[in-house]
């Protein structure tokens, strides 16, 4: 959806849209600035003035990571610190480094592309999940209007992909509706990124706007050690699936 969007914008206000990647605690960080070709779906290159590093979970460089920047010289569009927040302050600053607590990938080109907040990502048979990946292919699908993805606790796999979903006005929550969301999981997505369970919801938010996936990553994970039941939908339970 994103390269359409760029797509018909360019056609209609001859205006290019350019990704960036930036927080509240600094200035923007990464971006496809004017001057360089925009890669769709990337956030394009650390921009002037910060020196980005991807760090592994034992604070390694890596190709892939949580998008870290170098304190040494400390960036000018970079946060003091928090109020009255020291040891916050010094959890995010340590070991030289400023942490986002966002992931990215880097290519060979020296494109960053996001791949979510680090306490979002989780694994499923081994594989590391990206909800933001998995989410940006669901709301391909013309009846979702939004949507969240956590894990829901699995015996076998550790963790099953399970999506939240509010769909369009006019669109009912249906077996069908269903079918078609998994019929389209399938088409656009690894086996192993696929959609498993589905629950039809109005997404709980913060007071800004944005979804809170801890809260519903926490009550799935207590709904399933308590066994309560829960209207959801189960890949398996699609013999059309098979």
């Amino acid at each position: 959806p994103k390269k359409l969007i760029i797509e018909k914008v360019k056609r209609a206000w001859s205006v290019t849209i350019r990704d960036g990647f930036g927080q509240t605690e600094s200035s923007v960080l990464i971006a496809n600035t004017p001057g360089q070709p925009v890669k769709v779906g990337s956030m394009g290159r650390p921009l002037p003035g910060f020196k980005v590093a991807l760090l592994d979970e034992s604070d390694q460089p890596a190709q892939e990571g949580e998008v870290c920047l170098a304190l040494e010289p400390r960036p000018t569009g970079l946060m003091a610190g928090y109020a009255d927040d020291a040891a916050k302050t010094a959890q995010v600053m340590r070991g030289g480094y400023y942490h986002t607590g966002d992931t990215a990938a880097r290519d060979t080109d020296g494109y960053y592309t996001y791949v979510g907040r680090a306490d979002d990502v989780f694994k499923a048979s081994d594989y590391r999940i990206s909800p933001f990946e998995v989410e940006s292919a669901l709301i391909e699908h013309a009846d979702v209007v939004e949507c969240a993805v956590v894990p829901t606790p699995d015996p076998l796999r550790h963790a099953l992909v399970k999506a939240f979903i509010t769909l369009r006005a006019g669109c009912q929550p249906s077996r069908e509706t269903a079918l078609s969301i998994f019929q389209h999981s399938r088409k656009v997505l690894a086996p192993y990124k696929r959609v498993r369970r589905l629950e039809f919801v109005d997404l709980p938010k913060t007071i800004s706007g944005k979804i809170r996936r801890v809260q519903l990553r926490t009550a799935e994970a207590e709904r399933v050690q308590n066994a309560q039941q829960h209207e959801e939908f189960r890949e398996e339970d699609f013999p059309e699936l098979k």
